[in-house]
């Protein structure tokens, strides 16, 4: 757990301490922003011992360049935060109201077979003489990690914070805690990335015997978003010359598996629901949007289920991020 250095030091980790036995804690989320609303506070209110109700609308009010979503994004802890202390009579500050959420309107980047066959080859090339350990846990972590991404749906952060007890290596599935919100779920390995994974535990062991995260950092920590951004934009443009995040490596994965279906004569509401769950969606909807970046699919749907699929599936606000 962070240190915090303000009035609220106390009861912000109480807070988390009682997210986190409840599991509805997003370390990698929550955390940040809490850290943030903590050195405002004390920056700010240096001799304040009480949280009051200008110093909460004060942060949670939008910024005049700060969209819906960043706003719900910076702020959605602190609210929780507050409504924890409402529970509980440590405060009668008001919730701040949080702004609608946005539909994205963002395009993923729509890989080719030789853009993924550049970037693989940069994953796997990295240098044969790592001079720190450091960069030879990159080494043997880097081409695994990223094939997991690209195998699995998974969102970036459920495979950063992945621990080795949810790893089921006879089974071949993976418990996917960390998720977004709540939304515990399970994905099934493809058998070449379960092989890869037994590889991998094996020779990452010799350097971490006793690792909580299947992809451990220093510290017997898990690696930030930035470990993952940094790497793949290094190892993306070695060898291409388009614009991708890692992120989008999940978009691809939802697009490849919708389009596969196109061809096979699919019974629809079953593959939906299996994409839908193993990707760790609360919803159908949520699935839906990935329709409209598949325009052939979208057609097909439509003819095929007509009036049924706007039924089942209807209008979604668009969650992914």
């Amino acid at each position: 757990m962070s240190n915090f250095i303000s009035f609220l030091d106390t009861q912000i980790r109480s807070f988390i301490m009682y997210r986190k036995a409840s599991d509805h804690w997003n370390e990698s989320s929550y955390e940040l922003n809490l850290i943030m609303f903590d050195r405002y506070c004390n920056r700010n209110y240096p001799t304040t011992t009480e949280l009051s109700q200008g110093i909460v609308d004060s942060w949670c009010k939008q910024h005049p360049n700060e969209t819906n979503n960043s706003c719900r994004s910076r702020i959605y802890v602190v609210v929780s935060f507050i409504r924890y202390l409402n529970e509980r009579g440590l405060t009668t500050v008001l919730e701040p109201n949080i702004p609608k959420k946005e539909r994205r309107l963002y395009v993923p980047h729509a890989f080719t077979d030789t853009e993924l066959k550049n970037f693989f080859y940069a994953c796997d090339t990295l240098p044969d003489k790592p001079r720190t350990e450091e960069q030879l846990s990159r080494r043997i972590s880097i081409p695994v990690f990223f094939r997991l991404l690209y195998s699995s749906g998974l969102r970036t952060n459920e495979a950063r914070m992945l621990r080795v007890e949810d790893v089921n290596f006879d089974q071949g599935i993976l418990n996917i805690r960390y998720s977004k919100g709540r939304n515990q779920h399970y994905v099934v390995l493809h058998d070449s990335m379960h092989k890869l994974l037994k590889r991998y535990d094996k020779e990452i062991a010799k350097q971490y015997n006793n690792r909580i995260y299947f992809f451990p950092a220093r510290n017997n920590s898990f690696h930030k978003s930035g470990w993952v951004s940094k790497n793949f934009r290094i190892l993306w443009d070695k060898y291409n010359s388009s614009y991708a995040i890692a992120y989008e490596l999940r978009h691809h994965y939802a697009i490849y598996n919708i389009n596969s279906w196109v061809c096979e004569g699919f019974q629809f509401n079953n593959k939906l629901l299996y994409l839908s769950k193993s990707m760790g969606h609360c919803n159908l909807e949520s699935t839906k949007a990935y329709y409209a970046i598949v325009p052939r699919l979208a057609e097909t749907l439509d003819k095929n289920t007509g009036y049924d699929f706007n039924k089942i599936i209807p209008e979604v606000n668009h969650e992914e991020s």
